[in-house]
């Protein structure tokens, strides 16, 4: 009889975000759209090798004896983190490429689309596993493999032991009576108003995305610094009268909706998971606004400032923390009892706050250099995020920065969600911002 896998602790966040699932997908993608030919199996080792290198990438979400874990998979199935797509194939732009199973593992897989312009690879993990920033760890992670591999073909990534992955550092942090302060002070989110659906239920996953030039970004700056703002607070305003205005409710005007936005422990405590590069560390805050009929940035920027400053001066993301941590005290019955209260919700209402992140800028330097297959180094033509797939009632829109053009993206399935909608609602952020 073999021994029982290898199992690792799966913490709060991770199964909070796996189990999300239950209103999104929760496979994120990070796109890369070079201006030539990798050298297809150099990268094909480096996925694997560094598949083997870390005992949670080369793992699988489990629930063994009412416990969540994640539990490492036979070397044999490890192979499924790579994916060679040849020319002809969806593009990975305009249809997100296959959602990641976590029940099955690897926890990554890298897609290489072969095209005669250049390559494009995707790197494609699952909210489960990891956050954007992860995502984006997991892509250098990736790049810095095949360098190593084109350099040296018996080249491995340094193996890493099994690391703490929950959030009980950051707890750690606060005293007992700080934490019960945190959520006597937390308000719960309250669902006042959703996105425009054609119907509930499934549909076709699509991306809609909007580039904007680089002087657009210089002028949001410019309007940020006149009133106090971040580039942050001016993005959250124009996606909040984007709702508004797609919306055309008169019942939203001076009433107050909420959306939800993030925020990433990992800025909020420097250096306290740098020995932990694939975590979930984000956490969602509400933001709860009004504005009239005809209301411009200027007007509800004030507003935005004031709730993201009052924010960030407190002890963000602790009560969220907590409240996951008690939710799970009750074990995975908890968990599911949470969730299915959560659908019924939604169902009855019709209502779920859209959500809106802003995952920062994407340097190129960050993954470069990038040999060629034939010996040349390569350029990143452009570095894009896939967000997590929605259907009703959620919505979600992401930001990036890449080479000072901001992007606004968005997944959604079409059927429950019109394209056409989609579309219009991304150029009225676009509208909006200045």
């Amino acid at each position: 009889m073999s021994p029982p896998p290898a199992r690792h602790p799966a913490p709060a966040f991770d199964v909070f975000n796996v189990y999300f699932e239950r209103i999104y997908d929760p496979t994120m993608h990070v796109i890369f759209s070079l201006d030539g030919e990798v050298d297809a199996g150099a990268m094909r080792g480096a996925t694997l090798r560094l598949v083997a290198s870390d005992p949670y990438l080369r793992s699988r979400f489990a629930e063994v004896d009412g416990r969540p874990v994640w539990e490492e998979i036979p070397e044999e199935e490890w192979g499924r983190a790579f994916t060679l797509v040849g020319a002809g194939d969806d593009e990975p732009l305009a249809t997100p490429p296959p959602p990641l199973d976590v029940r099955s593992g690897p926890q990554v897989r890298v897609g290489l689309y072969r095209r005669g312009e250049g390559d494009i690879v995707a790197v494609t993990c699952h909210h489960g596993f990891c956050d954007a920033a992860g995502a984006l760890t997991l892509a250098k992670e990736l790049f810095t493999a095949y360098r190593g591999v084109m350099d040296d073909p018996g080249f491995t990534p340094t193996p890493r032991a099994p690391y703490e992955r929950s959030t009980e550092r950051v707890l750690a942090l606060y005293s007992e009576e700080e934490q019960k302060q945190a959520l006597a002070e937390e308000e719960p989110f309250v669902d006042r108003w959703r996105f425009p659906i054609e119907r509930s239920g499934r549909g076709t996953p699509r991306v809609a995305r909007r580039t904007l030039a680089p002087e657009r970004l210089r002028s949001i700056k410019a309007l940020g610094r006149e009133h106090g703002a971040t580039v942050n607070d001016v993005l959250i305003a124009a996606f909040f009268l984007a709702l508004q205005k797609i919306r055309d409710d008169p019942s939203d005007r001076e009433e107050p909706r909420s959306l939800l936005t993030s925020a990433d422990l990992r800025r909020r405590y420097p250096g306290l998971y740098d020995d932990a590069p694939f975590t979930n560390l984000s956490i969602a805050y509400e933001v709860t606004l009004s504005a009239g009929e005809g209301a411009r940035l200027e007007d509800i920027i004030g507003q935005v400032t004031a709730l993201t400053t009052r924010r960030k001066e407190g002890n963000l993301g602790l009560a969220t923390i907590l409240f996951y941590e008690e939710i799970m005290a009750g074990r995975m019955p908890a968990v599911q009892a949470f969730f299915d209260e959560m659908i019924e919700r939604y169902e009855a209402s019709g209502q779920k706050n859209p959500v809106f992140s802003n995952l920062g800028i994407f340097c190129p330097d960050d993954y470069l250099p990038v040999p060629g297959k034939d010996g040349s180094m390569l350029g990143i033509l452009d570095i894009q995020y896939l967000p997590c797939a929605c259907w009703p009632y959620g919505f979600l829109m992401i930001a990036s920065t890449f080479r000072d053009r901001l992007t606004l993206a968005t997944a959604y399935e079409e059927g429950p969600y019109s394209t056409a909608v989609v579309e219009r609602f991304l150029e009225y952020v676009d509208g909006y911002l200045p």
